[in-house]
C-alpha cells in the first residue's frame, strides 16, 4: 500500500472530515479526496460512509484505522528512541496529571527542570481523564491512584491528604472554628462532590456537608478552591502540600483530614530507556525528597535545628 495514502487516510479517519484533515495536512480538500479514492480503489473497498455531518468509517475502514493507529504508535516509539539515543536531553515530553496537582505542585517547580534541560519542550496536559499511556496519548503521567493499565512502569511518589485551610485575614474577620459544629458560622469552599476528583477528597466534603454550613462555594478543581481561599472567602478543602508553598494558608480544624491519597508516576515500558523520561522522573523524585524535608521541618522545627 501507498504509505502517503495511508497517512492521509489516518488523518481523515481521526478528524472525521476531509476539510479538517486537509487543514492538518496542509492539503486541499480535493487533494485529500483523490488520495482516499485512490486508496479505496487499490483495496477494492469502501472505507467511509459519506454523511452530511461528516465521514463515518465502514467496517473495512475500522480495520484499516486500527492498523494505521498501531503503525503510528510504533513510529512514534521508534522516533522517541532515536531522539533519546543522543546524550543530551531535548525534544518533546508530554506529561499528563490532574488540574490540581499540575497547577499547584508541578508547574511552579518546572523552572528547575528547565534550568537543567533548557532544550526540553514539556507539553503539560492537565485533565482529570486518565490518558492511555500505552497508546501514547502521553509519555508520562502523575496520577492520584495506581494506574491499572498493563505494560507500565510505575512508582509511588508520595501521599497526599485533603485538609481545611483559611487565611489570617478571614480568621480575624470571622473567627477560628474549633469544632465541626462551628461550620454554621463559616463559608465552605470545596470541589463539587459530582466533579471528577479523588474519592478521599469527595468523602471528606460529603462528611463536612452533613454539618450545617452557613454558605457554600463549590469549584470543579483545586486551583479554583485555592483562589477562593486566598481571596478571604472562607474555609477551603485543599491538598496538604499547598501549605508548604504558600505561607498565607493556615490550617484549621487540624483533626479533620481525608484518607491517604497515593500519588504515582507512570510511563510505558517501551520508554524505559528514554533519557527525557529519566530526566523528568529524576527531577520529580528530587522535588519529592525536598518536599518531604520541608514537611518534616514544618512538623518538627526544633528537631531540625
Amino acid at each position: 500500500m501507498d504509505w502517503d495514502k495511508l497517512r492521509i487516510f489516518h488523518a481523515v479517519a481521526d478528524a472525521g472530515s476531509l476539510t479538517h484533515a486537509g487543514d492538518k495536512l496542509n492539503l486541499s480538500q480535493s487533494a485529500v479526496s483523490r488520495q482516499i479514492r485512490g486508496l479505496e480503489e487499490s483495496l477494492n473497498a469502501t472505507l467511509f460512509h459519506r454523511h452530511a455531518r461528516g465521514l463515518i468509517l465502514t467496517e473495512q475502514g475500522e480495520l484499516l484505522f486500527d492498523a494505521t493507529t498501531a503503525m503510528n504508535k510504533r513510529l512514534d516509539t521508534a522516533s522517541a528512541r532515536i531522539r533519546d539515543s543522543e546524550e543530551e536531553v531535548f525534544g518533546d515530553l508530554r506529561v499528563t496529571t490532574t488540574i490540581g496537582f499540575g497547577t499547584l505542585w508541578l508547574a511552579p517547580r518546572l523552572v528547575k527542570l528547565y534550568e537543567q534541560y533548557p532544550d526540553l519542550r514539556v507539553d503539560l496536559m492537565l485533565e482529570e481523564r486518565v490518558l492511555d499511556l500505552p497508546m501514547r496519548e502521553a509519555d508520562v503521567a502523575i496520577r492520584m491512584k495506581e494506574p491499572s493499565q498493563a505494560d507500565l512502569i510505575r512508582k509511588r511518589l508520595m501521599t497526599v491528604k485533603m485538609q481545611v485551610f483559611a487565611t489570617q485575614a478571614y480568621l480575624e474577620a470571622n473567627g477560628t472554628p474549633e469544632t465541626l459544629e462551628d461550620l454554621i458560622h463559616h463559608r465552605l469552599i470545596c470541589q463539587n462532590v459530582n466533579s471528577a476528583q479523588v474519592g478521599a477528597g469527595s468523602s471528606l466534603v460529603q462528611h463536612l456537608l452533613t454539618y450545617e454550613v452557613r454558605s457554600l462555594l463549590t469549584v470543579n478543581n483545586y486551583y479554583g478552591v485555592l483562589q477562593g481561599v486566598l481571596q478571604d472567602l472562607g474555609l477551603g478543602i485543599l491538598p496538604d502540600y499547598v501549605s508548604l508553598d504558600d505561607p498565607r494558608l493556615i490550617r484549621v480544624l487540624p483533626e479533620i483530614e481525608s484518607a491517604d491519597v497515593p500519588v504515582f508516576l507512570a510511563y510505558p515500558e517501551e520508554l524505559r530507556q528514554s533519557k527525557r523520561i529519566a530526566a523528568f522522573r529524576d527531577f520529580v523524585q528530587e522535588e519529592i525528597i525536598a518536599y518531604r524535608k520541608m514537611l518534616r521541618q514544618k512538623e518538627n522545627p526544633q528537631g531540625m535545628q
